[in-house]
């Protein structure tokens, strides 16, 4: 499926943007990859004694498989409240970067603020690699209606997941449900690579892989924090460097 020309007729309705975000979904595998994940994640709630019911209400409010798996197994391990929400937030830090990133790629001077809420709270690892892949092609006036589209849809396979995953716990043995969790992370790794572009983009790639292994040494809990941020002020440096030569 191909977009419409961004001067095409077919961008001038919200609506119609919205519906093309919407068929978006079937034009990435990471579609399939939440799909697979978030089978996981609803028979991890079923195994936890979680109701069908609160696993669809951690999708919708928390929206992060990560984080998720964070809430369900604190809590069901005889955490408090607090101390789950202090963990799942903690999680969710990760995420800031990338809604700062995402959201000027949308706003236009009329837009209103209130209109980039629910866009940011969509804005999980899935979505801003396909809002970097897809939004240069929408124009500028359609893209927070084409990613409500695509959020949109991204949600209700994940929800549709939920369910089959639920009613299916019983299947799934421990090593098979830690395999489909699994396919999360390689996914990311795979579409970012394919999304780096730019030098300071692989050399961050690069070094955050490199790096890793010797943070893990660390035994601090802190190695991707630390080997992502020194892999980053790297590749940040590199590109300054070149950006100051020219």
């Amino acid at each position: 499926m191909a977009l419409p020309p961004l001067d095409s007729p077919q961008w001038h309705s919200s609506s119609r943007a919205f519906l093309w975000g919407l068929r978006s979904i079937t034009q990435t595998i990471l579609t399939i990859v939440l799909f697979v994940t978030y089978l996981g994640i609803g028979a991890l709630a079923h195994d936890t004694g979680f109701s069908l019911a609160w696993a669809l209400a951690s999708t919708l409010f928390v929206w992060a498989g990560p984080a998720q798996i964070i809430l369900i197994t604190t809590l069901g391990s005889g955490a408090t409240i607090i101390q789950s929400a202090i963990a799942v937030t903690v999680s969710a830090i990760r995420l800031f970067p990338m809604v700062v990133s995402v959201l000027p790629l949308m706003r236009a001077p009329e837009t209103k603020r209130r209109q980039l809420f629910f866009v940011a709270h969509l804005t999980a690892v899935t979505l801003w690699v396909e809002c970097h892949r897809f939004l240069p092609l929408v124009p500028r006036d359609r893209r927070i209606a084409f990613v409500h589209g695509l959020g949109f849809g991204l949600v209700s396979v994940c929800l549709c997941a939920n369910t089959v995953g639920y009613f299916l716990a019983a299947n799934l043995t421990q090593t098979l449900g830690a395999a489909i969790l699994m396919l999360t992370p390689l996914s990311f790794l795979f579409s970012t690579a394919r999304n780096s572009r730019e030098l300071a983009d692989i050399v961050a790639l690069v070094l955050g892989l490199l790096l890793y292994p010797l943070a893990a040494k660390m035994n601090s809990g802190l190695d991707i924090l630390v080997s992502g941020v020194v892999a980053g002020t790297i590749a940040y440096g590199v590109h300054w460097f070149r950006e100051a030569r020219t």
